[in-house]
């Protein structure tokens, strides 16, 4: 038994680690190799593992885990702030949208490969097809950096109200079933049981995790995590609820304990390699065989299913005030289905609603849905950048103007606004070119004239009239394109003095070997400064520690030029810089000893 636990581990393992690196590098996202380690290694595939719902079942506790992260996030407070999105976005598009699927499947019944079905089964049906994959949605979300933005904000509360909307679909279907009788006791069960975690959490939990940090036994608290998500989950199944749902207010009630961020760093591992395993065995529940018998139903059934959904989630976006990149980027991330449905789909089998041959048909539709997604953002993301750019491009084209600017500035991002900002404050004439659009049209907006231009083109700079400018600062933040800009600058405009910007020693060797003075290494000032600091806090007098942020920086600078001839020997360079920087100490020590005898009076 336990060989056969480890040699199935080692499948998943390896196929994790084969599939979703290659995936990544086709820029395709690691959701997206999950699914595919799956379909590789199922049933369909090399058929390496063939027990494909105990594994589901079991990987369905990743999304349980994400849940609770996610409550963790949300205080009580702010989930309050958010009850217009949820109630308003979230509850429409379940209820528009299982309306719409519930139409069209009675308008299709007994067509193609759709049986005949009742009004109960297309009620069904679009109840199951109008939820997301909450797994695959916040995957994206997190990997995307969204979580902050209209889009990541607009998308959770579609996705909570979604969970929350289980639990009356659970409890509606003995109902449609025709049972009736027994299912409103079992609703009010579920209510139960949801006020009783309120209530137990709200009065039960932090005392628990209190009791468990006084005993000073340090793995103990990942064992009580653990233990209060796994027994919530079984708690909320056993009453029929969403496992997720209730974990997810187990953690909206710790929101604000002191226990908080300790409970993140003992469940997020878990989290992450549950989840993992849940994409796996999604893809290995895809039936390949049902696809290559029913191919072009099953294809145009996928398309229907995210046109649709994306549709009715972009206009009701648009209803409700999101902005336009950030509906239809939240419409292409919730336009599959989710893994509720196969929950969904299952017990109203039990219950009688859905014969095993439409409810294999959906499983399969669902499966690929969730397969979609990736491309479907991959897609989005060129055609932004392909029609942003080509837009921004054609505006600011032959932008450049030769207006006899004293300096010419390369790059305006953080680093290059700064150096500008003080030049303006001087009456400086400065030209500024800048090669990434929207930067340009955020910084005009803020009445800077920015050009736009790539600086590593020469008849770009001809135009910018660096054959008459006095000097040329390069900000831009890649070093290779520094380099390329000294470079010509050197080559054909010799008389033009050369500032830079380097990112690290490196690239300041690199400057410093082609002849440039003048630069800036952008993480020294600000760490010397930072030091400085420090020095104060631990208690130095502030002018001591400035005289010592001085001597360092001219040291330093000392030792940045007198490693210069060593800077192509990698062998020798890390030796002569560990004897450099025990020369440093030396003489800074020596030094500040004599500086404190001639400013005892200062200090």
């Amino acid at each position: 038994m336990a060989s056969d636990v480890l040699s199935v581990s080692v499948v998943f393992l390896a196929a994790a680690v084969v599939a979703v690196p290659i995936a990544q590098r086709l820029g395709l996202g690691s959701v997206l190799g999950y699914l595919l380690a799956g379909i590789a290694i199922g049933p369909w595939g090399l058929r390496l593992i063939s027990d494909v719902d105990a594994i589901l079942h079991f990987s369905e506790f990743g999304v349980v885990l994400l849940l609770f992260l996610i409550g963790l996030e949300l205080n009580p407070k702010k989930l309050w702030q958010m009850r217009k999105p949820i109630l308003g976005l979230g509850g429409s598009q379940v209820v528009v949208t299982t309306l719409v699927i519930a139409a069209l499947v009675l308008l299709l019944a007994g067509q193609s490969f759709l049986p005949a079905v009742s009004w109960r089964d297309a009620l069904v049906v679009g109840m199951g097809l109008a939820l997301s994959s909450t797994a695959i949605a916040l995957r994206v979300i997190e990997e995307q950096s969204l979580g902050g933005s209209e889009t990541g904000q607009s998308g959770f509360a579609v996705l909570l109200f979604q969970d929350i909307a289980v639990i009356p679909m659970l409890a509606i279907l003995p109902v449609l079933a025709g049972g009736g009788g027994g299912s409103w006791l079992d609703f009010a069960w579920m209510i139960g049981g949801i006020l009783a975690l309120l209530v137990g959490g709200h009065f039960l939990l932090r005392p628990l995790f209190r009791w468990v940090v006084l005993s000073g036994v340090r793995e103990l608290f990942n064992v009580a995590a653990l233990l209060l998500v796994i027994g919530i989950a079984l708690g909320m199944q056993s009453l029929g609820l969403s496992m997720a749902l209730g974990t997810f207010l187990a953690g909206v009630l710790l929101a604000e304990s002191e226990y908080r961020h300790e409970l993140e760093i003992a469940i997020e591992p878990f989290k992450g390699l549950l989840l993992g395993l849940f994409f796996i065995s999604v893809g290995m529940a895809v039936n390949l065989g049902l696809l290559l018998q029913y191919p072009l139903q099953i294809l145009l059934a996928v398309f229907a299913l995210i046109s649709i959904k994306g549709l009715i989630l972009y206009g009701l976006a648009r209803v409700f005030g999101t902005r336009a990149k950030s509906r239809s980027q939240m419409a292409a991330i919730l336009s599959q289905g989710g893994e509720f449905a196969f929950v969904l789909f299952t017990a109203a089998m039990g219950e009688g609603l859905l014969g095993r041959e439409l409810s294999s048909f959906l499983l399969v539709v669902v499966s690929l849905s969730m397969m979609t997604t990736p491309l479907i953002l991959l897609l989005q993301d060129k055609w932004f950048i392909h029609t942003f750019k080509a837009e921004a491009e054609a505006e600011l084209e032959s932008d450049v103007i030769d207006r006899e600017p004293r300096v010419i500035i390369t790059g305006f991002g953080r680093f290059g606004q700064v150096v500008g900002r003080l030049l303006f404050a001087n009456k400086i004439r400065v030209t500024v070119l800048e090669r990434d659009p929207s930067q340009i049209q955020f910084l005009r907006k803020f009445g800077y004239k920015v050009y736009y231009g790539d600086a590593t083109q020469l008849d770009l700079l001809r135009a910018a009239g660096a054959d008459k400018a006095e000097a040329i600062i390069i900000c831009t933040d890649e070093p290779d394109e520094v380099m390329e800009v000294v470079d010509l600058c050197q080559q054909y405009f010799p008389k033009l003095k050369v500032l830079a910007r380097a990112r690290s020693r490196v690239e300041a060797h690199q400057l410093l070997s082609h002849g440039v003075e003048n630069f800036s290494r952008e993480t020294f000032a600000g760490a010397l400064d930072l030091g400085r600091q420090a020095l104060i806090s631990l208690g130095m007098h502030p002018y001591q520690a400035k005289r010592a942020e001085a001597h360092f920086r001219r040291l330093d600078t000392t030792a940045l030029r007198d490693l210069l001839p060593q800077h192509s020997e990698d062998v020798h360079l890390a030796t002569r810089a560990r004897e450099a920087r025990k020369e440093l100490e030396e003489v800074f020590d020596r030094e500040m000893r004599g500086e404190r005898e001639r400013h005892d009076g200062w200090d």
